[in-house]
């Protein structure tokens, strides 16, 4: 298993990205950001994440009426969408009353930004860009098959599985998320609370379809690299 950044930056020549890179910061649009730190993305601008990885936000108004009163009133609801890693793009939608939002999941992620046209410099990188949307594209159409499992905790393990997949990295026991994911953020991703997810973790880990290690990341156990039927 490998993840689509590792074989983006395999491919790419590195020529070409650090011309791209040097580009950037040559135009003041290249930035650094700490763990947790909001990335001011809006629409309409390409964004390419240098090193680390971006944490995508979505953001719904809601209407929520206050216990025993009549009155409703508007609340933010939030659902976690998934990461950008290294090396991959990203842009941001507009499209009320629904807002998309980017942070950095990881300390010192480097982001670079720029507008479409600009990809013209670069026509071989303009047709990796689309093809990593296309490649994103396909991946939400398996995470929204997920999301559309009535049990919860079959929508838990096909979140994680989808997410391992995608950037899972080898150890000695199976394939690991290289950074953490709180349970909150993957209620909200699947539509469940903080305290459902805590339940059902255990029961996966119980069942040995899941494992964790070092700071909770969260693994998928496999021999040597390789994935078992489950995972």
């Amino acid at each position: 298993m490998h993840s689509p950044s590792s074989v983006s930056e395999a491919s790419r020549p590195f020529l070409t990205w650090q011309r791209i890179l040097d580009w950037a910061q040559e135009h003041y649009r290249y930035r650094m950001f700490t763990k947790d730190e909001r990335i001011p993305a809006r629409a309409g601008l390409l964004y390419l994440v240098q090193r680390g990885a971006v944490r995508l936000v979505g953001t719904a108004q809601v209407s929520a009426r206050d216990s025993g009163c009549s009155k409703s009133h508007s609340v933010a609801e939030e659902a976690f969408l998934g990461f950008v890693g290294s090396g991959q793009p990203f842009e941001i939608v507009a499209h009320s009353p629904f807002t998309l939002s980017a942070y950095s999941h990881l300390d010192q992620t480097s982001v670079l930004w720029m507008y479409w046209h600009d990809l013209d410099n670069w026509p071989h990188f303009r047709r990796e860009v689309l093809e990593a949307f296309r490649y994103q594209h396909q991946r939400k159409l398996l995470w929204l098959s997920t999301l559309g499992q009535r049990k919860t905790i079959d929508r838990l393990l096909g979140f994680l599985t989808l997410l391992i997949e995608e950037f899972g990295q080898p150890t000695p026991n199976g394939y690991c998320l290289p950074f953490p994911l709180t349970h909150s953020q993957i209620g909200s991703a699947i539509g469940s609370t903080r305290v459902t997810v805590t339940r059902l973790m255990g029961k996966l880990r119980q069942t040995g379809l899941i494992c964790t290690r070092g700071d909770n990341l969260i693994c998928l156990p496999g021999k040597s690299g390789e994935r078992d039927g489950n995972g």
